[in-house]
């Protein structure tokens, strides 16, 4: 049987959803973050050397990476899968399958990379320091976001918002992997950005996954995608 080893408000919440959506059998364990680093516990490490989620066990098999994971569940288990998951991994050659490709990459290769860093911004003038030091770092962190980080991620959200006006799902009009690597980080970028209520075709992409049956069955069991302010 698959087990995920899912770490609280993290990337591994999408591999719940296409579980769920493939009505695979899974054990899931679920590991808490530290409460003063929000990091990953180092129990984690016991199950791969990097010691981060997301990451299954299957049949001896252990692997990690969201995308990695994605791609062999539904290699594995999805060839069978009928209705709208019957095009979970296009045909190879056609223009869906040239647009999953480059979601399953951009999410994890360019668009979260931003948002890491937006969040890291952030979070820094709320950790504890000395008072004087707060608003020279409240003051830094403003700047790095308004001149290098924002205007970054203000192009990804209009990129997505021009494509998804055209496209039902990131592939074309059918659910593909690519919707479930770009799911964590288009919650992640309606939670960390206000421009992201601006743009009402991403929004009623994210209201469209979030609808789903499957999506609910999954949150249910691994909790909150993202991290609450």
């Amino acid at each position: 049987m698959i087990t995920v080893h899912h770490l609280e408000t993290s990337r591994s919440q999408r591999v719940l959803w296409l579980l769920e959506e493939l009505g695979v059998s899974y054990e899931l364990k679920i590991y808490p973050r530290d409460k003063a680093t929000k990091l990953a516990p180092p129990e984690l490490k016991k199950v791969h050397p990097l010691g981060k989620s997301p990451v299954i066990t299957d049949n001896g098999l252990v692997i990690a990476e969201s995308g990695a994971i994605i791609e062999y569940l539904v290699e594995t288990y999805g060839a069978q899968a009928g209705g709208d998951l019957a095009h979970l991994q296009p045909v190879r050659g056609t223009p869906e399958y040239r647009q999953c490709r480059f979601w399953m990459h951009y999410a994890e290769g360019s668009l979260m990379n931003w948002l890491v860093m937006k969040l890291v911004f952030m979070t820094i003038p709320t950790q504890p320091m000395p008072f004087f030091v707060k608003p020279i770092a409240k003051a830094l962190c403003g700047k790095v976001q308004d001149k290098v980080i924002d205007p970054n991620v203000n192009t990804a959200l209009e990129f997505m918002e021009q494509h998804l006006a055209q496209h039902t799902w990131f592939a074309g009009e059918h659910l593909t992997m690519a919707d479930f690597q770009m799911s964590f980080a288009v919650e992640a970028a309606a939670s960390r950005t206000s421009r992201a209520a601006s743009c009402p075709h991403l929004q009623a992409y994210l209201q469209r996954m979030q609808a789903r049956p499957a999506y609910q069955r999954g949150i249910a069991k691994g909790g909150p995608v993202v991290m609450g302010a």
